[in-house]
Formats: structure tokens, C-alpha cells, sequence
């Protein structure tokens, strides 16, 4: 996971295979990390707790399906919405479809609360369409605690209607669709450690755009969208 420097000189003094400590400083609207201190070890042996996050990191990224790329076709899967009904992307053919990537209890403004913020903007601005020519879809990738009464909640908090659903499902599953877009994540001291994938399919199932990061603004990603849609 990316994290924002307010002190950029700090990074001159940092050389690849330090370990460092710093404050995570959060806001209301946006997250950076601050007073950056080098942690000083001596043993010739792996750093226990380093070992074991490269150990799960190793783990998350075995996974069984292949990226996608642009142009590609886009494979059927089935997972289950926040009201514990299936949905499969082969049922939205003739639409196009966004999707992104959230797990509910993310501390950060500026990562899942970002996506999802994106996905309520896009709400709004498609309105009628949402549904009928658009949907959005938000797969978490913490499938043990999202299940689909959490997802309910917290769907209800983005007034998300019936053309944006929040999926989940078994772990192996979210795993698989998540690999399909090279999107990473693993457990990291109680929360997730994760990359940031917005992926748009066309009508015809085919990947158009997997944008990764959050440097881009709603109303970008809803031009993009209205390119799409406006496209046969």
C-alpha cells in the first residue's frame, strides 16, 4: 500500500532494505505518514515479523487466475451481493459494468472510503441509468468479516440503489476475480494491506480500463464511463 510524505527530504535518507517506524496521521479527508525513524537490528537472521508478512504476501499473490488485459474478455464468476443474492457478471451482459475493489473497516479517507465515494458520485451522476445501463459492483477482499449483513449496512450508507451491489463470497473466489486484475491484498497486524484497482467492462464483456491508484477524480472516472456507454 502507497502511502503520501508530507517531508520529502526524509525519503533521501532512506536506502532500500531499511526497516523504519513512522506516525500514520489521519484526517477527515486524507492520510501521511510522518516523523520517519529507521529501526536499527543486528541479527543475521530474517526479521521474525518481516518473514512472516513476506510469507503472507507470498500467499496472496499464488493466486490461480491470470490478469486480464486491456481488450481481453473479462471470464464469467458468481459471488453474492449485501442481500445474500447470487450475482454473476455474464447476467450484466449488454451493459457496462465498473468495479472496484473495498473492505469495510479500511481506516483510510483517501483508499476504500475514496472508492467507494467515486462509486456514490457515479450514482448520482448516472442516475436512471444505474441499473438499467450501468452497474457498479464493490468486491470486498475481507470475505470473513464482509459478509452480506455487513455489506448491507454498509451499502445503506452510500443510499446505494439496485444497480450497485456489494459482493462477497469464499475467500478462494474473491481471491480469483481479484487476480483477474492483479489486485493484491493480505492481512497486515489486524487490517489489510492492499493495492487499489477501478476496473471498467463494455457491453461486450471486455476489460476497457484497470486504473490503479487514487490519483484520478470521480468526474474523471465518470467521463471515462460515459465514454463507454456512449460507445456500441
Amino acid at each position: 500500500m502507497p502511502y503520501h510524505i508530507s517531508d520529502q527530504k526524509t525519503l533521501s535518507e532512506l536506502k532500500p532494505g531499511m526497516k523504519i517506524g513512522f506516525t500514520l496521521v489521519v484526517t477527515k479527508t486524507s492520510s501521511s505518514i510522518a516523523d520517519v525513524r529507521v529501526r536499527e537490528y543486528h541479527s543475521v537472521e530474517r526479521d521474525p515479523d518481516q518473514a512472516l508478512r513476506l510469507k503472507e504476501l507470498d500467499a496472496a499473490m499464488r493466486l490461480d487466475s491470470v490478469t486480464i488485459k486491456t481488450g481481453q474478455s473479462v471470464p464469467d464468476f458468481a459471488l453474492v451481493d449485501q442481500n445474500n443474492q447470487p450475482v454473476t457478471l455474464s447476467q450484466f451482459e449488454g451493459k457496462v459494468v465498473a468495479m472496484t475493489f473495498i473492505y469495510t473497516r479500511c481506516p483510510l479517507p483517501d483508499y476504500c472510503l475514496r472508492m467507494s465515494n467515486n462509486f456514490g458520485r457515479l450514482q448520482k451522476r448516472f442516475g436512471r441509468r444505474l441499473g438499467r445501463d450501468l452497474i457498479l459492483l464493490s468486491l470486498t477482499f475481507d470475505p470473513e468479516h464482509d459478509r452480506p449483513e455487513v455489506l448491507a449496512k454498509y451499502a445503506a450508507n452510500w443510499k446505494a440503489n439496485e444497480g450497485w451491489h456489494f459482493l462477497t463470497g469464499p475467500l478462494g473466489a474473491v481471491k480469483q476475480v481479484c487476480g483477474m486484475f492483479g489486485m493484491n491484498f493480505w492481512p497486515d497486524e489486524g487490517l489489510m494491506t492492499h493495492s487499489l484497482h477501478t476496473v471498467v467492462i463494455d457491453r461486450h464483456g471486455k476489460l476497457v480500463a484497470n486504473i490503479e491508484g487514487n490519483q484520478f477524480t470521480a468526474e474523471q472516472l465518470g467521463d471515462l464511463i460515459e465514454a463507454v456507454l456512449t460507445a456500441r
